[in-house]
């Protein structure tokens, strides 16, 4: 008899088979069930978005953009070229406004006037990050640049400081809020790094009018305002611009970065990017917990939204130590801007106090800004003598003819940040001191400066260093330079507006006139400056 027939099953076998086939039915309803409901859903969320009003509106702008100037008209490869040789698609992407706004920030020379002729002080709000510990002996650093008439800003300090302490010369004091919610992990930095980098969105939250720039600083931080407007109206306030200079140190720009803007020297953002930082700035703080400090923090979250460094050379982080005069006597083509730690580097002046020393530095940038630092060399070939003057500061005496390509270079008179005194060191051009003292310069140093109608005349006395004695006993052969020679008088005539902009290499005369008053021999240079803008080489002497 044949057990595996279908008529000799088993009545429990048969069981199971009508048990699987119920499952099987269940399951199958079960999934229709699913898919249907499924279904039903996404077709009521589709169709309340497309009668939506957000999304009518939407649409319109949609087909309103896409018949505008601003979209680009791209064609298939496939279609004949245009009867310049060139493909359609090609040409009308070059000449897109839109994308030849974002290739290029900087305006062009009929733009940047008209931008230029608008924008003023009064356009611009400063964000000075300060300490309350400090601001007693820093409120002053302050005081030699901030204008309480033309300008707008704030100082944030940490916590309230005396009433008295602050007078209307100043700008108004700010609390920060409490950032202790942020985490910090950064074991060599400190959590005021959260604080400061806050300042931008707490001084944008404030919503003032009529702002088109907002520039962050230090409380040791000193600024020419004027230069400043110059300088930022190269560029395209309307647009997303992020505006500064990199550190002097390279060991500092490589840690942070080559492509930020440190904050001790200042940093200028325009409106719109203020406006799309302001968005994301907290959570971007939040994801940026490891960083060091302030300005890396920004700059990372910059990095973010696609705006590139606008590097200055106007704008001085100065992380250096000691003396600063080496950079000070050979300052870029660029107009001066910033400098910062002025209370870690030696006196600019010899014989003032830390104070009076930079209110005659600031006295001289104001008289004439645009001039102000800007370096001429001049040669004297009857007498075989190189003159290297920086306005406002110092004049440089040679011995022998040295060429421009030598005076241009920093001379090393200063340590970086971290105490290294190497010439590697530094992302700038340097050079080391001459080590015979033979070859050393006889320095000038300014007295005092004051406007004359449309020029400036500057007064600067011979300095007295250890190495005076040293010269004159070891280079007799080779006196110093203008050995009866006390002062030198400088008269300038102020640069045009925009020679930053058109760099000319142009020749200058040199009248030299000596006469005897009171018992002292002065020499008198007069500077003429015939559509000379930056650098100025002098090839005659009369």
């Amino acid at each position: 008899m044949d057990f595996s027939s279908p008529l000799c099953r088993s009545p429990l076998s048969i069981s199971r088979a009508r048990t699987r086939a119920r499952r099987w039915r269940q399951s199958r309803t079960g999934t229709a069930v699913v898919v249907v409901a499924a279904l039903m859903i996404c077709s009521t969320a589709w169709l309340s978005l497309v009668f939506s009003g957000t999304t009518a509106r939407c649409w319109h702008r949609f087909k309103n953009w896409e018949g505008s100037p601003h979209t680009v008209q791209w064609k298939p490869q496939s279609q004949k070229p245009s009867r310049n040789g060139k493909d359609d698609g090609i040409s009308s992407l070059s000449t897109s406004p839109s994308l030849q706004m974002g290739r290029n920030r900087s305006l062009s020379e009929a733009e940047r006037r008209k931008v230029d002729a608008g924008l003023t002080l009064d356009h611009i709000v400063f964000g000075i990050a300060g300490s309350s510990q400090l601001w007693k002996r820093r409120r002053e650093f302050i005081r030699l640049w901030w204008r309480k008439n033309s300008m707008r800003g704030h100082v944030w300090l940490e916590e309230k400081v005396d009433d008295k302490e602050w007078d209307e010369s100043l700008p108004v004091i700010m609390i920060s809020e409490d950032t202790s919610r942020f985490r910090y992990t950064n074991p060599t930095g400190h959590p005021s790094g959260l604080r400061i980098a806050r300042i931008l969105l707490e001084t944008f939250r404030l919503r003032l009018s009529d702002v088109k720039w907002f520039v962050l600083g230090d409380d040791d931080t000193i600024f020419n305002v004027d230069n400043l407007v110059h300088v930022l109206s190269k560029y395209n306030y309307n647009e997303m611009v992020y505006v500064g200079g990199s550190s002097e140190s390279h060991s500092a720009n490589t840690y942070f970065s080559h492509n930020m803007a440190y904050g001790g020297g200042g940093i200028a953002i325009s409106y719109p990017l203020a406006e799309s930082l302001f968005s994301i700035h907290d959570d971007c703080l939040e994801r940026y917990h490891k960083f060091y400090g302030s300005d890396d923090r920004l700059h990372a979250c910059i990095s973010e939204l696609g705006v590139p460094l606008s590097r200055e050379l106007g704008f001085h982080q100065w992380d250096i130590r000691g003396s600063a005069h080496g950079l000070l006597s050979s300052h870029p083509v660029a107009p001066f801007v910033s400098i910062h730690h002025v209370e870690a580097v030696d006196p600019f002046y010899p014989g003032l106090s830390s104070l009076d020393n930079l209110k005659l530095f600031t006295k001289a940038m104001k008289v004439d800004p645009m001039s102000f630092l800007q370096r001429s060399i001049c040669y004297d070939h009857a007498g075989s003598l190189s003159f290297s003057v920086s306005l406002g500061y110092t004049i440089q005496v040679f011995p022998g003819i040295v060429p421009p390509w030598m005076l241009e270079r920093s001379e090393m008179t200063y340590s970086a940040w971290n105490k290294i005194h190497n010439r590697n060191e530094f992302d700038l051009d340097t050079r080391d001191p001459f080590k015979s003292v033979c070859k050393r310069p006889v320095l000038f140093f300014l007295e005092d400066v004051k406007r004359q109608g449309n020029t400036n005349l500057g007064t600067y006395v011979r300095a007295r260093v250890k190495g005076d004695l040293k010269r004159n006993f070891f280079c007799f052969t080779h006196s110093a330079p203008l050995p009866y020679v006390e002062s030198i008088q400088v008269l300038g005539y102020p640069l045009k507006k925009n020679w930053h902009l058109h760099l000319v290499y142009s020749l200058v005369k040199l009248w030299r006139h000596c006469f005897l008053e009171e018992g002292l021999l002065q020499l008198v240079l007069y500077i003429v400056q015939h559509h000379c803008f930056g650098f100025l080489l002098a090839t005659e002497v009369y």
